[in-house]
């Protein structure tokens, strides 16, 4: 018999659950509002499955359940769905305000961080004639040795993040693709780090892929 094959992060696991689940959990398109208690109906469906641990399971849903794509469909009077895709109740207004609060606040800061990048980046310098371009220059001028161009400041190495820095809120970079891409650290579990990148999405990236972010100057 075939050992199953263990998930050992959240993007895995949300694939395993839209699989399984279909009715109730997507990756794409609009997301259903979820039955308030889920969890607990996922430990007592999956207590056979030996593939994913309720600690991931955990975790995994409270990445899909704080995206933008979830908080969206939050909205009051909306039905709640079990894992079966039955309609189970309708979101109040306490947790239809709730989710738009979240949304509100996590836009913002994807907006303040793209804001303090662009001031980051130096604008172009334009480029002048000389007004004496054409004129002869003084004998001295011609002879005297080019002065040499300054080379470019290099800019310290990335810092690998140390033990104080694995916090929740730390601003760090992390290598998605081969650009380096802003994120904060959401939540912290052994060797493992769950990061929120600027789209909103949450990751989870092993330590070693981080570094800590430049100080603004």
């Amino acid at each position: 018999m075939d050992t199953p094959q263990k998930i050992s992060n959240s993007k895995e696991a949300l694939a395993f659950l839209t699989e399984r689940f279909p009715a109730c959990f997507s990756l794409q398109g609009d997301a259903k509002p979820l039955k308030i208690g889920i969890f607990h109906d996922l430990a007592e469906r999956l207590t056979e499955e030996d593939g994913v641990s309720k600690t991931l399971l955990r975790s995994s849903l409270r990445h899909y359940t704080n995206s933008w794509r979830y908080l969206q469909s939050v909205k009051e009077g909306a039905q709640r769905v079990d894992l079966d895709g039955n309609e189970v109740a309708v979101v109040e207004k306490e947790h239809a305000e709730h989710a738009k609060t979240q949304l509100d606040e996590s836009r913002a800061k994807v907006a303040e961080k793209r804001k303090e990048l662009q001031a980051k980046k130096v604008p172009a310098k334009k480029s002048y004639k000389n007004k004496d371009e054409g004129k002869t220059k003084p004998a001295k001028h011609a002879t005297a040795a080019a002065k040499p161009k300054a080379s470019p400041e290099k800019l310290p190495p990335a810092q690998r993040l140390l033990s104080e820095h694995m916090v929740v809120g730390t601003q760090v970079t992390v290598k998605i693709g081969k650009t380096p891409m802003p994120a904060t650290i959401t939540d912290v579990n052994k060797e493992d780090v769950h990061v929120q990148l600027e789209t909103g999405m949450i990751v989870k990236v092993q330590v070693d892929n981080l570094r800590l972010a430049r100080a603004k100057r």
